[in-house]
């Protein structure tokens, strides 16, 4: 049997899909073979997913974070950041390879990262998007690890995060011939789908009516 790391009703982040809960874990018969589910709600896109118990590590499913933990990763939005690479395109596969691992340091890291980068310049679309759902994401795992408001956490993180966009709009680190032209770059991120492995996607992850048809049949 698989081991049942989460219970219902737990909260737990899905990284580049957003906070969760459990709603429900069970049982599936295919080919003879037994497979244990969680089903979990993403609140953010108002989703049901069915993942396969075993495949919850690889796609980095994880509990939400303690207080101490999320209030330090807000801390960690205002401390000053290293040069980034001029280059956008690998820029995003940094942060997007951060996403996937998915600790609530490498989200924070992102945020810092991007929001510094849109007071040096204004980002490509695909980046723009990953500093949206990134920022989204800590906002709605602060607010879960703390029991805060998430208005108030927004504006917390804003707090932590302006000063130092006045710092950078002073100090830009960045090639000013950077080409930000992002047309012939896929869009990982912007799949609601993990993408962490295409081929065994499938397997990995579930949306409610594929579970529904399969118990249909």
């Amino acid at each position: 049997m698989s081991e049942i790391n989460f219970k219902i009703d737990q909260k737990i982040v899905y990284p580049s899909q957003g906070v969760g809960r459990i709603l429900e874990i069970f049982e599936k018969q295919f080919n003879d073979k037994t497979t244990q589910y969680y089903k979990i709600y993403i609140d953010v896109s108002d989703m049901i997913v069915m993942v396969p118990v075993d495949n919850a590590a690889k796609l980095g499913i994880r509990p939400i974070v303690s207080a101490e933990e999320a209030l330090a990763a807000l801390e960690s939005l205002g401390e000053n950041i290293e040069p980034v690479t001029s280059d956008w395109k690998l820029r995003y596969q940094m942060n997007l390879d951060l996403l996937k691992k998915g600790s609530i340091a490498d989200i924070a890291s992102i945020v810092r990262c991007l929001y510094h980068r849109s007071k040096v310049k204004e980002l490509p679309i695909l980046e723009r998007k990953l500093y949206d759902s990134a920022k989204k994401l800590l906002i709605d795992e602060i607010t879960a690890a703390t029991g805060k408001n998430e208005k108030d956490v927004e504006g917390m993180v804003h707090a932590k995060l302006e000063p130092l966009g006045a710092v950078s709009i002073k100090k830009p680190m960045l090639d000013p011939n950077d080409d930000d032209d992002d047309d012939e770059f896929s869009d990982e991120f912007g799949s609601s789908r993990d993408d962490s492995d295409d081929e065994d996607e499938d397997e990995d992850e579930e949306t409610d009516d594929d579970a529904m048809d399969d118990d249909e049949e």
